[in-house]
Order: C-alpha cells, then sequence, then structure tokens
C-alpha cells in the first residue's frame, strides 16, 4: 500500500508542473507574473495543500484541471484529465492511477475556490502593472466592463443557486447564471468576475459590478455601455479616483441646451443627484456628491450599406485638450473587446455550459479556466514584447493551439532543447494575428447540413419511459 505524502512534502519544484507549460522561463519577458513559488505560496497561506495519495497532490489536480480548461473540447473531460495525468507519469515515473475518474474527481473537488480567484486575479494584476506603454490607451489602464450569462448542468442543487427562467417548465430548461466581467483594454486578462441568480433582488448587472469595485485602481478609466450608466455609478467611481467612459442610458436626456460649448457635439453638463434608492444605506448616500459635471459628446457610427447610428457618450475626462472629441469616441469603441473576450470565454474555453453538478464545483470551474484564461493572456503578452507586437492583435485561439501542441512536453521537460521549444512556441503565437476587417458582413446560415433533432418538450424521465412502452 503506498504511503500517503504530507501537504509538507509539496514542495516548489512540485509546482513548476503548474508553471512550466506557461512558457514562464527566466529572461522572458512576465516571467515573474506567477511562478511556481506563488502558486504554492496561496495555498499554504490559505492552508489548502492536500495529498490524497501519492498521485493525486494539489499541484497535479490544478495542472490537469487547467489542461480540461485549455483543450477538454466538449467531451468526457474528466476522463481526458486522468489520461493526462496517466501519461505525465509515464514521462516522470511513479505509478500511474486508474483509469476510474473518481479519485480525480475527489481531489479536485478539494481545489480551494478561495486560491484559484487569488491565482487568477493576481495573474491580472501583476500583467496590467507591467503592460508596456504602447499598449494603454494614452498612459491610462483602460478596463472594459460587460455582462452575459451561462448555463450548467441541470441538478437539484444548480437549480436552487440558480434557478432556470420562469417561462421554462421544469426538467426542460438548465440553470443559468448571470455574470458580470472587468477585463484589461491592454491585455485581454479578468480582473475580477461576479455571478449570481438571474432572479431576485439585487441580481442584475449593476448589483453584481458594485461588488467588483474596489478592483479599479485611481486612475483607471472604465469603459461600459449604457447599462450601467447610472449617477450612482459614475459617482463611486469618480470617488475612488477612477475616470469613466460610457454611452448615455437611454432613460436620460441628451438635452444640451444650457451647457456648456466644449466643440461640435462636445459639451460639459451636470447631473443632479437622485432619491436615495432602497439598496444603498443613508450614510452611502451621504457620500455621494450633490452634483456631478461630465462631459457629453455625439458621434457618428455609419457602415457600408447600413443606417448611420448616433452614440451619444458621457466621461468624466474633462479636459478636451488631452482627449479630443475623437480620442473619445475610439475609446468607447474599444468598448467591443469585452464582447470578443466573452466569446473566447464562452466558445474557446467553454465557459458557455460548464459541467460540474454542484454550484461549489461550478465555482472551482469557472476560476480555474479564469485562471486558464489570464495565464494564456500572459503567454500573448510575452509573444507581443519578444515580437514587438500588441497583444490585442494576437489571436487567443491560434494561442491555445500553441499551448496545447507542447502542453505534454514542456510539463515533462521532454524537449531536447526547451528554450527553442519556447521560442518557437513564441514565433507561433506571434504569427497568429488578428485581422482589421472593417464593415465584414457574414450572413448567419450554414452550408453543410448537420443531423437536428427536435427540441425536448417533456422531462427526459417522462420520454424515456413512453419510448419504453413503444
Amino acid at each position: 500500500m503506498p504511503s500517503i505524502p504530507s501537504t509538507h512534502d509539496i514542495s516548489i519544484e512540485r509546482f513548476h508542473t503548474v508553471a512550466q507549460p506557461f512558457l514562464q522561463q527566466d529572461g522572458l519577458p512576465f516571467a515573474d507574473i506567477l511562478g511556481a513559488e506563488d502558486i504554492r505560496q496561496a495555498f499554504v497561506e490559505h492552508d489548502a495543500l492536500f495529498a490524497c495519495d501519492d498521485i493525486y497532490s494539489t499541484d497535479v489536480v490544478l495542472w490537469a484541471f487547467l489542461a480540461q480548461s485549455l483543450r477538454d473540447g466538449k467531451g468526457a473531460a474528466c476522463t481526458r484529465a486522468v489520461s493526462d495525468i496517466r501519461t505525465y507519469r509515464t514521462h516522470v515515473g511513479g505509478p500511474a492511477p486508474s483509469p476510474n475518474t473518481g479519485d480525480y474527481c475527489r481531489a479536485r473537488a478539494k481545489l480551494s475556490r478561495q486560491v484559484l480567484r487569488r491565482l487568477a486575479r493576481q495573474t491580472a494584476k501583476r500583467l496590467e502593472q507591467q503592460a508596456r506603454k504602447p499598449w494603454l490607451w494614452r498612459g491610462l489602464h483602460a478596463k472594459l466592463v460587460d455582462g452575459s450569462t451561462f448555463t450548467m448542468p441541470d441538478t437539484p442543487d444548480n437549480q436552487r443557486a440558480f434557478p432556470q427562467p420562469a417561462s421554462q417548465q421544469p426538467g426542460l430548461g438548465f440553470p443559468i447564471a448571470r455574470i458580470c466581467v472587468i477585463l484589461s483594454l491592454a491585455t485581454g486578462c479578468v480582473h475580477d468576475w461576479a455571478m449570481g441568480p438571474c432572479q431576485g433582488k439585487a441580481t442584475g448587472e449593476t448589483a453584481l459590478l458594485r461588488k467588483m469595485l474596489d478592483d479599479f485602481e485611481p486612475g483607471d478609466v472604465a469603459v461600459f455601455d449604457r447599462y450601467y450608466c447610472s449617477y450612482m455609478m459614475l459617482a463611486a467611481l469618480q470617488l475612488r479616483g477612477v475616470h469613466v467612459c460610457a454611452r448615455l442610458h437611454q432613460c436620460r436626456s441628451d438635452d444640451v441646451r444650457f451647457a456648456k460649448v466644449l466643440g461640435p457635439h462636445d459639451h460639459l453638463v451636470t447631473w443632479r443627484r437622485p432619491e436615495r434608492p432602497d439598496w444603498m444605506s443613508e450614510s452611502q448616500y451621504a457620500a455621494i456628491p450633490e452634483t456631478l459635471t461630465l462631459r457629453q459628446m455625439e458621434y457618428e457610427v455609419s457602415e457600408s450599406g447600413s443606417r448611420s447610428e448616433t452614440i451619444t457618450v458621457v466621461t468624466t475626462l474633462l479636459d478636451p485638450q488631452a482627449y479630443s472629441a475623437e480620442h473619445v469616441a475610439e475609446l468607447y469603441g474599444y468598448r467591443w473587446h469585452a464582447e470578443l473576450d466573452l466569446f473566447q470565454l464562452k466558445q474557446t474555453l467553454n465557459l458557455d455550459h460548464v459541467r460540474c453538478k454542484s454550484p461549489d464545483m461550478v465555482a472551482r470551474e469557472v476560476w480555474t479556466t479564469l485562471l486558464a484564461y489570464n495565464l494564456i493572456r500572459k503567454v500573448i503578452a510575452t509573444a507581443a514584447a519578444v515580437h514587438d507586437k500588441e497583444p490585442r492583435k494576437l489571436s487567443f485561439t491560434g494561442a491555445c493551439s500553441a499551448l496545447a501542441s507542447s502542453w505534454m512536453l514542456l510539463t515533462t521537460g521532454s524537449p531536447r532543447d526547451v528554450a527553442k521549444q519556447w521560442r518557437t512556441a513564441l514565433e507561433t503565437i506571434a504569427t497568429g494575428k488578428v485581422g482589421n476587417r472593417p464593415g465584414r458582413i457574414e450572413p448567419r446560415v450554414l452550408k453543410r447540413r448537420r443531423h437536428h433533432y427536435p427540441l425536448m418538450t417533456k422531462p427526459r424521465g417522462q420520454l424515456r419511459a413512453e419510448a419504453q412502452k413503444t
């Protein structure tokens, strides 16, 4: 019977397994973003190191979970993870685990959600601090805000925490979570992520964003759409020394007849504090200024073959000399990157529908995926720095493919020349340029027909019973 190692035996060297595939080499840019020592220290400080046996220790389980996030596709994810561990053990020596996934799944449930969140946010924060100046927007750290939803398996635990829409009959829908995310314009990293149910009080995207306001640093500029553009949100950010660039909410008047003119379609306006909302305490309300001075401007967006649209933007960047109307319009246009980043998270890394069957494991899956996402963004930033490019112009999907192809080799140290392997990976990522295709139009149709099954209109158990009768 193999001996069970103490958690103290999980040394820093063993956590190199986790860091190594993400090109963590001395001498490369951003090599100190998240090293083996950082990962182990985070688990130690939260008293979260574990060693279930001589195979499923914290480092191995985290490494396999990250591999799942990076490349599991839509197949049997845990089976693939155990296969990775068996292959890894074959390379480095030692007993291989059973093909059964039970031990791995139980070990995975021991990973601390707090540590996973800390590592993901720490990666984003450090990379933002070290971002090259040309990657910033006019010297400012711009952070994009957006919201979305994702679904999860239809289990009783998930349904209680994240109820499906009331319009769907029981057994026919999926539990659904609402999310709000803060992303870096410079690096593409996720700085923070908040999620909750899609129904009930204080479950909207603005309520989720209020939970993450401390993530903004003084001097940052928050960029978001009109859904978040309220007096209280803008005041709360301004009190933290954070600038704002947002589209004007559709319910607020854009009348500028009595505003100060700064230029064509560019004015200084004054907003007055509304009544205290129910969610805000008296002390919080007293800290909100009675008026806000904002800059309001209009510009047109037009595409070939489409009617032009007038966009009204408000911002706390009041100086037209330092930030012209064209600059502010450019900044708000970058908000679209948040949509693209969420697409990569939900489609490339499969966060559109997570697999875990309990809320606790859903949180672990989400934060492990976000950690993998941020580490991939770190590799993209490294390739951009080495090859004098911008991270936003390099393909995220291409970086995932490059890392997946070298994952096992870099983990086990199999390449004859590891430095050459890293250089090749960075060169591959740097050549994956995202094209600039303004006005691109693609019809949402398929040329290839696929097998199509009708939608489920009755609970699966009822349909199974009916099928057995026929």
